[in-house]
């Protein structure tokens, strides 16, 4: 077996496996509903915002740690501060990537159950009037809430996981992402379109993109800041690893920037199809059509029986938020996987199997904790939505921060600037900027996001 560390092989598909990592549900699950609460596009202006102050920076940090360190999201750490305890930082993003595969894998199988259901009729083998979505109500808690079902199409998604990872980063993870995230965009337009041609498109699209500044508060810059740190994956020891895999010549900051300027728009295009959606069929009256699991499997399966070709635009949804679910997962189990593979010197193979053989047992629990084993709960929540708790409000926050102290604070002063420009092989006018953010903004945001999550 060779040492050597792979690396991704092309530009394009260094900017693609990365985007898919950052590209998850979580643009569709909670990008709509925060918007709506906070002033539709008064929310879109302070997102960019913190997109640009916390989301870029942070998103360096973890850059400059992977591909100065050049090994896993523990080996990083140790190479940069041998001897210091910073890598208990990697520990702790690989442990948090690991516990939100568990779940996150579930959620995954919803999506591709929903999919071929969509295809093959079940989903729409009953009528229910405009307003009335006790029939979608009922087929998500059959589907996503029982003990045979969801388990078995976690299964699937994770059996189609472990395909792709055992083909390793360059023929698995960036073919992979190659082909799925050009077609997740295609689709996306593809709905914008049809979305702008509904009844109340343009009602949709006048609360979208009119700002309301009297709903703007102080929770509204949290909530923002929330949704830049979890939309772009930062803290889960991804960006670190994948780093790992960049040549030298990457240029950081133009990555960073484009993985962020792609995955907001991503959520810009989610709020596009949505809006116009939801105020055709009058269903923006109800503050729960656009939460999470409500808002993706019974308030759009709802809107897409009232459309012409129902079938045809369910499964088209359900395939995006799958190929969405199955770049993240595939990124989320390589953090692991790099780990076993640097410190047990194990096969592809065999380190593929280590990490992904688990999470048949522990994603089996995460599911039948909806369902069957609901009645177990830890300080009164689901073993699904605790983990979701834990993992969302402590331990990527800390990961986050860390790696900022790290950067900002424990590596020299020209680490950072090195890793910038190439090894002084260009020139960086923002350096002076990303690291003054790193060091004093983006430690404080981080906190703010941190104990406001847990004040709740």
């Amino acid at each position: 077996m060779s040492s050597e560390k792979a690396k991704f092989g092309t530009k394009m598909g260094l900017i693609a496996a990365t985007v898919g990592s950052a590209v998850g549900l979580g643009n569709v699950w909670r990008f709509p509903a925060v918007a709506q609460q906070n002033g539709g596009a008064a929310f879109l202006l302070i997102y960019i915002g913190c997109v640009f102050l916390l989301g870029i920076p942070v998103m360096m940090s973890e850059f400059a740690i992977g591909r100065g360190g050049h090994s896993n999201a523990i080996g990083s750490f140790r190479k940069l501060a041998p001897g210091s305890l910073w890598w208990v930082t990697g520990l702790l993003g690989i442990l948090a990537s690991y516990l939100i595969l568990s779940y996150y894998m579930v959620v995954s199988g919803w999506t591709m159950e929903y999919f071929v259901h969509s295809v093959t009729g079940f989903l729409y083998d009953g009528h229910t009037p405009a307003g009335d979505n006790a029939v979608y109500v009922d087929k998500m808690n059959t589907l996503i809430r029982g003990d045979v079902q969801p388990v078995v199409w976690t299964f699937i998604m994770l059996i189609l996981n472990l395909v792709i990872l055992l083909k390793g980063v360059n023929k698995g993870i960036e073919r992979m992402s190659n082909i799925l995230m050009p077609v997740l965009f295609v689709l996306l337009l593809a709905f914008c379109i049809f979305a702008l041609h509904m009844p109340k498109a343009a009602d949709g699209l006048e609360f979208f993109l009119k700002p309301d500044f009297s709903k703007v508060t102080g929770s509204t810059f949290i909530a923002a800041l929330g949704q830049a740190f979890y939309s772009l994956s930062l803290g889960m020891g991804i960006l670190l690893t994948f780093a790992a895999y960049y040549p030298q010549d990457t240029k950081l900051t133009r990555t960073a920037t484009t993985v962020a300027s792609l995955d907001f728009l991503v959520a810009f295009l989610m709020g596009i199809i949505i809006f116009p959606a939801v105020k055709s069929f009058g269903l923006d009256a109800d503050p729960e059509a656009l939460q999470g699991t409500t808002l993706v499997f019974v308030t759009l399966p709802e809107v897409f029986n009232q459309m012409p070709l129902p079938h045809l635009w369910s499964a088209l949804f359900f395939l995006l938020l799958g190929i969405a679910a199955l770049t993240s997962t595939i990124s989320l189990a390589e953090v692991s996987i790099s780990l076993v593979q640097d410190r047990l010197k194990l096969t592809r193979l065999k380190s593929v199997l280590v990490v992904v053989l688990p999470l048949f047992v522990l994603s089996s629990i995460n599911s039948l904790s909806l369902g069957r084993w609901s009645d177990i709960t830890i300080f009164g929540k689901t073993i699904f939505d605790a983990l979701d708790y834990v993992t969302s409000n402590v331990m990527l926050p800390l990961c986050a921060l860390f790696a900022c102290l790290f950067v900002g604070w424990r590596m020299k002063g020209d680490f950072l600037r090195r890793q910038m420009t190439n090894y002084d092989s260009m020139t960086s006018p923002m350096y002076p900027v990303i690291r003054a953010t790193i060091r004093y903004v983006a430690p404080v945001l981080i906190l703010t996001i941190m104990l406001s999550s847990l004040l709740k």
